[in-house]
């Protein structure tokens, strides 16, 4: 499709660029944790399983979110359940970094999943209901990059504290811990994006579903001009024609009384993203490497580097998405994760212990290190962008907030269960016994993919179909 002469292309992008800083958000809460386990342990005198607890909490939280917001935004409009998400970015990194109690920790980081969990699904939501469908995709990537982006600063100011205070558990300004302060450096994005959702207009499709048509195309004239707007509406308005307003029953097939495939195939995406174990990497990636005999200080810089090679990932996939499509890039992303997993299990396997009963990696440390950025590299190129671009836009208009509820559940609840049993599965099977799971994940997901999932690229949003 081509572009309009009267698209205001520039203030789309603006637009979305606004809604992605909730992205951001989303990578800066979900990696900030991962300088801070010392300091959690000896604030709270946690052991592995309260440790992993403490981590994991946010989790619980963030799937508790994601299933709230897709109806809430259904109800109350996507733009007031992002200003709803700043505002909880804010309490809840202050409160995180203030916290002097195990449980008050716990309560301030489920807040904090509460607006991760919402800026997950609402933010690639509201672009793909804001943008053209030539260049859907590509604004949607936006937001992963956003969320590495997140991770990345998140793990450059946890190593600048740290190495600055000498360790997280050091004493830094004003008399407090330096992993207090790798908190309430979230302050600073919160606080810009909870300024900047004010002057976004709310998702044109959202105001159609609520009969509200004058103010959907004032919208659309804003964002596509008089011609193009009168255009889309009449699209929108087919496409909900023989609809009512949005309940959780629409995810049933009308005729069969099942879920439709299409709703198995968003829980699909969403859980095996997180099966693959990537978030072992983000979350614990200070206590892997040390684990392996690496320094406080050169796992953290690893982190940065893991950081780093995310984003020139999510580039590449930002330029090709909407010429190559999605599906390729799944698959692609499935294989290249099945052969780096096997090669970090390899690499574990090889390894021997300490007196103090830590791995040594030894001749297999930069295998271990080479295959688990190229494991990063492949996961960021392909299942963490393109798995929220597709459930973005996958789900016909009636159903989306709905799918969105049900695979952002199913999504953080594979999450929790990921970050949770990883300290557990650490102590038991090892290193190697974990990785082996997350390989077998990875195998499965090429077939789920090869079988299940179905190319949206190019299509507008009224043509999905449930």
């Amino acid at each position: 499709m081509l572009q309009s002469n009267q698209e205001n292309l520039g203030l789309i992008v603006l637009i979305s660029c606004v809604a992605t800083i909730g992205g951001f958000l989303f990578g800066f809460d979900s990696g900030v944790i991962n300088g801070t386990v010392d300091g959690l342990q000896q604030a709270f005198g946690s052991d592995s399983i309260g440790t992993g607890f403490n981590v994991a909490s946010m989790l619980l939280g963030c799937a508790v979110g994601a299933f709230m917001a897709g109806r809430l935004a259904d109800w109350y409009g996507r733009k007031t359940l992002l200003i709803v998400t700043a505002m909880l970015f804010i309490i809840s990194a202050w409160g995180s970094g203030a916290a002097d109690t195990s449980f008050g920790f716990v309560v301030y980081r489920i807040l904090g999943g509460l607006a991760v969990g919402a800026a997950s699904v609402m933010a690639p939501a509201y672009i793909s209901e804001i943008a053209p469908a030539r260049i859907r995709g590509t604004l949607a990537t936006v937001q992963q990059i956003a969320i590495i982006g997140g991770l990345f600063c998140a793990f450059v100011s946890n190593y600048l504290l740290a190495n600055t205070a000498g360790v997280s558990t050091a004493e830094f300004w004003l008399g407090f811990e330096a992993w207090r302060w790798m908190f309430w450096m979230e302050l600073v994005p919160a606080v810009i994006f909870l300024l900047a959702l004010i002057g976004i207009p709310e998702s044109p499709r959202y105001l159609m579903i609520k009969k509200r048509r004058q103010d959907a195309m004032a919208v659309l004239h804003r964002l596509y001009g008089e011609a193009d707007a009168t255009r889309k509406i009449e699209d929108i308005e087919d496409s909900l024609a023989d609809d009512h307003q949005p309940t959780f029953a629409d995810l049933l097939d009308r005729n069969s009384g099942k879920v439709r495939k299409i709703v198995w195939v968003g829980i699909g995406l969403a859980t095996f993203q997180q099966l693959v174990g990537i978030n072992v990497v983000f979350y614990y990636g200070a206590v892997l490497w040390q684990a392996v005999g690496f320094s406080e200080g050169d796992a953290l810089l690893i982190n940065v580097i893991s950081g780093a090679v995310s984003i020139a990932a999510c580039l590449i996939t930002l330029y090709l998405i909407d010429k190559v499509g999605r599906k390729p890039f799944l698959m692609l992303g499935s294989v290249g994760m099945s052969i780096t997993l096997g090669l970090m299990v390899v690499a574990f396997l090889s390894a021997d212990l300490d007196a103090a009963g830590k791995l040594q990696l030894g001749d297999m440390g930069p295998l271990a290190l080479v295959a688990a950025n190229a494991y990063v590299f492949f996961f960021n190129m392909s299942w963490g962008p393109v798995m929220w671009v597709m459930l973005g836009e996958m789900f016909p208009n009636q159903i989306r907030g709905s799918g969105l509820a049900v695979s952002g559940l199913f999504q953080w609840g594979a999450n929790f269960a990921i970050t949770m049993t990883f300290p557990i599965m650490l102590g038991g099977i090892g290193l190697a016994g974990a990785y082996g799971f997350y390989t077998v994940c990875a195998v499965l997901s090429i077939g789920f993919v090869g079988l299940l999932v179905h190319e949206t690229k190019g299509k507008e949003l009224e043509e999905m179909e449930g």
